[in-house]
């Protein structure tokens, strides 16, 4: 029986390493995490022992790999990423080689999705006042609003898009929603959907503007000054894709000049945010550290996408969550 060298570059627990031993007796699991920390650091010797085990791995799962992976793993054919953003994996050499990326995809609908439905509520029920005032000791009565009949928009019907949507249709607001692809003129829990040529009027219809995108080349700065000029002065913007979707100067201006009411914002161009960022200065915005999809139980929902993946690759089925080059996710 051929073994299967697995390589895993994360910390994970040893109920996790059992479970991924345990999809095959052809599976041979070994965590290189400590030595590629050591490597980081300068240690010649742990260098030696990760070009060693690099040498015949075929399968690495986790989200930070050794320096020069393609070079020192001749033998790797599958990489599976512990999240969903795939936008820093996909360089030239990456693209042109025959390793197979998956991510996973799927198990960040829930935390997200309620990340937005808390931002959206946050700004509907002036929070980030309520806060400051309660900082201040001060009995501060502010006009309040409700979900209720106003429209969200939800660019990118992943997923992640689909759970908001769904969430947003439970407060009776109207949704429309934007998909790269609509294989039909419906969706669940939306009441417009649109191709990507859509998107003037979504922007120009909605209250809230829920950004659901992966970083691709067509969606880098897709929101611009252009797009959120299309925006009411009562609407709000919510990023919880990646940064650089939005030109991040153009929505300072666009905050500080009241083009929208507000933004929150749990992804930047830069991370950590810059301390010199305007952002952090304006009171309209609310920032979170890139955390919306974290969970509790985060390590084990994505240990199991990966072990229900690695049973698949033993019986040589289809691996599920498959990254396209081409599109970027």
């Amino acid at each position: 029986m051929k073994t299967i060298n697995v390589i895993t570059v994360t910390p994970l627990s040893e109920d996790v390493r059992r479970a991924m031993q345990a999809v095959s007796p052809a599976v041979k699991v070994q965590d290189i995490t400590d030595l590629t920390r050591r490597e980081y650091k300068g240690d010649e010797q742990a260098k030696k022992e990760v070009d060693a085990v690099l040498a015949e791995a075929e399968v690495l799962y986790g989200g930070r790999f050794p320096v020069n992976l393609l070079a020192r793993a001749p033998s790797l054919k599958w990489i599976q990423i512990p999240f969903a953003g795939v936008d820093r994996f996909l360089t030239d050499e990456f693209k042109r080689s025959g390793v197979t990326l998956t991510n996973a995809s799927g198990i960040h609908a829930t935390p997200i999705s309620e990340f937005v439905l808390e931002m959206m509520l946050m700004f509907a029920k002036q929070a980030p006042l309520l806060f400051e005032a309660k900082q201040r000791k001060e009995w501060r009565r502010v006009q309040l609003a409700v979900l209720r009949d106003k429209t969200a928009g939800v660019i990118g019907l992943g997923s992640i898009g689909q759970e908001v949507a769904r969430l947003c249709k439970a407060f009776r607001m109207r949704v429309i929603a934007t998909r790269r692809s609509p294989r039909s003129r419906k969706a669940r829990n939306v009441d417009v959907l649109l191709p990507p040529s859509g998107l003037p009027r979504l922007l120009e219809e909605s209250d809230y503007v829920a950004i659901c995108l992966p970083l691709t080349p067509e969606t880098r700065k897709l929101i611009g000054e252009r797009e959120l000029k299309m925006m009411k002065p009562t609407a709000y913007i919510l990023n919880i894709g990646r940064g650089e979707i939005i030109d991040e100067a153009a929505l300072v201006q666009a905050l500080e000049e009241k083009w929208i009411a507000g933004a929150g914002l749990d992804v930047f161009a830069t991370e950590p945010l810059p301390k010199e960022s305007k952002l952090w200065e304006l009171n309209n915005v609310i920032i979170s550290p890139h955390v919306s999809g974290g969970m509790e139980d985060y390590e084990q929902h994505a240990t199991e996408v990966f072990i229900r993946n690695l049973n698949r690759y033993v019986e040589g089925k289809k691996l599920v969550n498959v990254i396209s080059k081409e599109k970027g996710y």
